[in-house]
């Protein structure tokens, strides 16, 4: 089977990558003409661990390839995925206008039988929409399907979760397109992963539910922190204690500055505006939303305090990804330090190991360093964002004879008080004593 998979951003491309892994000859399509060169080449780009070489692998087998040339790939699959971008509109709605366009494509040039199936996070009803774009816009009688296949991809773990995956989604009315779907999918029937078959409605809503329940998870903990704090409590106990508890289980129980990247922040608003429109009420989501804000607003109020005045001194930020293992900077807790920090008239030198390079490009005024040690370089206070593993052991005495201050910020947690405390830093962690 041929299947081609429209927009080569992080799903598109990884969901590409890796059916062409599973033997299945794959077409990835994108408009960015200068992209599709880069790839070809096997040059990724963004990063994700691993994914480099598993393209280039399956472009050596020829199993995968790419154009601009929506026409050809759309007439040569029997499955079309659509994976492009829906960024938050200023309401928080998902913007869907890329999914559109892609699906008044697709409908040009089809000529036989399709699947179409969208990857894209998209709001409850698209699939409706779809089929009647695709249906208006057809230049003859054709039939087709519309499916709902969410991905559940974590930055930075990409390819596992889609070799392994906790479970499958697929959303459809039609046995064809189910079966279609399913074969797709055969190589995850051999280890046993749980498939979901459901109606493409319930199918678009789970992927949504599923990212609000796991940022609810972290808004919670990042609020029991702040109320350990002033009752003298450890928050990591409490989590920990929480997690052995299986109803509850210990994942995403971790305080920190708040949650960022691409989805969070993205499908919380966009699952508020889904439920705006229906008229129905999401308190819960509404205060996950709140409560990341103020997590975040309480990380540079944890600075400021500590340094007095701010104006003039110098912050060494460790970490500016929203997560480790990857460049993705959209929403990421640090950006908000960040502009808060400049605001307030001090300087920011900052290191991570893959995104200084994209921070630079919204902050021109900060000052990118090479490793740890250069950015802590006669700087007032250092301040861990990001709990990249190579942040962990830290050669603090180092570290100590570096920073002209003695303020250690760390917002993950990942060092013990007072080890740190014992190398003469004024240690700052969350929701601990």
């Amino acid at each position: 089977m041929r299947i081609c998979v429209i927009g080569t951003g992080y799903v598109g491309l990884i969901t590409g990558v890796c059916f062409a892994e599973f033997g299945i000859n794959v077409t990835c399509v994108d408009s960015d003409a200068k992209k599709i060169r880069s790839m070809e080449k096997a040059k990724v780009p963004f990063y994700e661990p691993g994914l480099e070489e598993m393209l280039r692998r399956n472009l050596d087998a020829g199993r995968i390839s790419f154009t601009t040339n929506i026409a050809d790939a759309v007439a040569s699959s029997r499955v079309i995925f659509i994976a492009v971008g829906t960024p938050p509109r200023g309401d928080g709605a998902a913007d869907m206008r890329h999914v559109e366009d892609v699906a008044r494509g697709i409908a040009a040039h089809i000529k036989s039988y399709k699947v179409i199936v969208t990857k894209s996070t998209v709001p409850v009803g698209t699939g409706h929409r779809l089929m009647k774009i695709i249906s208006k816009h057809l230049k003859e009688s054709v039939d087709f399907d519309i499916v709902s296949n969410p991905e559940f991809l974590r930055e930075g773990a990409g390819i596992e979760d889609f070799m392994r995956p906790n479970r499958v989604v697929i959303g459809a009315s039609g046995e064809k397109a189910i079966n279609m779907m399913k074969d797709l999918y055969k190589p995850l029937y051999l280890i046993e992963t749980p498939f979901v078959i459901t109606d493409v409605k319930t199918a678009e809503l789970i992927k949504y539910a599923s990212n609000a329940f796991l940022a609810t998870k972290i808004s919670f903990i990042n609020e029991i922190a702040n109320l350990c704090e002033k009752i003298d409590a450890d928050v990591q106990v409490v989590a920990k204690a929480m997690g052995l508890d299986r109803r509850i289980g210990p994942k995403f129980l971790h305080a920190g500055p708040g949650y960022g990247g691409s989805c969070f922040p993205k499908d919380t608003k966009a699952l508020l505006q889904i439920a705006k429109n229906g008229k129905v009420g999401l308190g819960v989501v509404e205060a996950v939303i709140n409560a990341n804000e103020h997590q975040k607003e309480m990380a540079v109020k944890r600075i400021k305090q500590a340094i007095r005045p701010l104006k003039g001194k110098t912050v060494c930020m460790l970490g500016l990804s929203f997560k480790p293992n990857t460049n993705d900077l959209r929403d990421a807790p640090s950006l908000y330090i960040i502009d808060k920090l400049l605001k307030a008239g001090a300087k920011v030198r900052a290191f991570d190991p893959v995104a200084v390079k994209d921070a630079k490009k919204i902050f021109p005024e900060i000052t990118c360093c090479r490793d740890v040690y250069d950015a802590a370089k006669g700087a007032d206070a250092l301040v861990i964002v990001t709990e990249w593993n190579q942040f962990r052991n830290l050669d603090l005495d180092r570290i100590k004879r570096l920073l002209k201050g003695e303020f250690f910020f760390d917002l993950r947690n990942i060092y013990e008080p007072d080890k740190v405390r014992q190398h003469g830093f004024t240690y700052y962690s969350v929701g601990r004593p």
